[in-house]
């Protein structure tokens, strides 16, 4: 193990580090990305995220490696499939909503050009940078997140309310919540 400061959270598994150390607040503008862990994120409601890391692999291959038109193509048979895919987690709700909202990730595509583009415009900044001193003083959700969450809602998503919309805010780089000590907070800032 390295003497590198992180943030609290990713602990010393080593799954966690690295997804710290090379993914999370790491802008992210790519629309396959967002989706990817918009799917992730939402089967991970009620779980640990190590739990959802652990099985990623088995998600980019039973969701066609989170292409979100082939995704929202998944039929009955396909939605059964995955109910019984050991690999992923099984809950029926989830993995209906996760196609379901495939297509109205699609929809907000078409209406703003790009996913990125209408997620970010609910923002103030390229980035929110937030002065943490540790992972206590970190929110659940913010005004930005609410805001995000009702407009989803609104447009029929599922599974995706302020907290994991703040939890998705993170991790591709709407906010950052690096701790202050933590080496990645600088990196990661975008000018």
């Amino acid at each position: 193990m390295d003497n590198k400061v992180r943030c609290s959270w990713c602990g010393n598994d080593p799954l966690y580090i690295k997804y710290h150390d090379e993914e999370w607040g790491v802008p992210v503008t790519d629309d396959v990305k967002h989706f990817e862990f918009l799917v992730l994120e939402s089967a991970q409601a009620g779980l640990s995220w190590l739990t959802i890391l652990k099985r990623r692999e088995n998600y980019r291959r039973a969701y066609a490696n989170f292409d979100p038109e082939k995704v929202s193509k998944f039929d009955t048979k396909k939605i059964e499939e995955l109910i019984l895919d050991e690999g992923i987690i099984r809950n029926r709700k989830k993995i209906e909503s996760s196609v379901s909202n495939a297509k109205l990730f699609l929809a907000i595509q078409k209406e703003f050009g790009s996913f990125n583009r209408y997620f970010r415009s609910f923002l103030p900044t390229k980035m929110i940078v937030n002065d943490y001193k540790n992972i206590s003083e970190l929110p659940a959700k913010t005004y930005e997140s609410e805001a995000i969450a009702a407009d989803m809602k609104k447009r029929g998503f599922k599974f995706l309310g302020p907290v994991i919309i703040y939890a998705h805010m993170q991790a591709a780089g709407l906010v950052n919540d690096h701790t202050i000590d933590c080496f990645r907070r600088n990196e990661v800032l975008i000018s």
